[in-house]
């Protein structure tokens, strides 16, 4: 018996045509809501966008609505994956949350703006779509810097704060920190990883005031 055959060969399959097709219907979908207002962006330009048949388009989509929630709810479980491999190594709270930062930095500029879709778009849908929509949301990402702040206050790293909403200020500070003025403060993106890391756990003071306040509060 050779050597071959005692180990389990690692097989990849090539994708159907029906996947091909989901698939080149979800990137012309990414482009066109990016680009566009979801009331603007309609099935036949999805249909055009793509190369598919309106006749394929509606076999794998009913409407605009499931095809957008496809693509959202995609678009998000692959940030919860990325951001949680991020996540997955031993460290203190600063690393946890540096090496999380470095991710999202990282992701290229039309998945971050699939994330802020969620904002701008979740009023759109009835209350239980946008219940799953935002839960989706969260999980991608305010949950896993909660879990890792949860750890951080249970070492005594960080304050005991609500965990919820400090997750919810570290995310805000990240995103404030992808804008255009933040290009042109910060050289570059370890600068800008410095700084919300700072601010987050060290606060905007300067350090012989806060010492001074600190003091007067004694």
């Amino acid at each position: 018996m050779n050597e071959s055959s005692d180990s389990p060969q690692e097989t990849s399959r090539a994708p159907t045509k029906s996947e091909k097709t989901i698939a080149a219907l979800l990137c012309a979908a990414e482009e066109l809501f990016l680009a566009k207002n979801y009331a603007e962006v309609t099935m036949g330009a999805i249909a055009q966008r793509s190369g598919v048949t309106k006749g394929a388009l509606y076999h794998h989509f009913p409407g605009k609505e499931d095809l957008y929630l496809q693509m959202m709810h995609a678009a998000l479980a692959r940030k919860r994956a990325l951001f949680s491999r991020a996540l997955a190594c031993a460290g203190t709270c600063r690393e946890r949350l540096g090496r999380l930062i470095e991710a999202f930095f990282d992701l290229p500029k039309n998945e971050i703006g699939l994330m802020r879709l969620v904002r701008r778009d979740v009023n759109i849908f009835a209350p239980p779509v946008r219940a799953k929509l935002v839960r989706s949301y969260q999980s991608s990402l305010p949950s896993l810097v909660e879990a890792v702040i949860r750890d951080g206050i249970r070492d005594g790293e960080l304050a005991p704060v609500d965990p919820r909403l400090l997750a919810w200020h570290f995310v805000a500070t990240v995103e404030v920190t992808l804008g255009r003025h933040a290009d042109f403060v910060f050289k570059d993106s370890r600068a800008k990883l410095n700084h919300v890391l700072d601010i987050f756990l060290r606060g905007a003071a300067a350090a012989r005031r806060a010492r001074q306040g600190a003091l007067s509060y004694e």
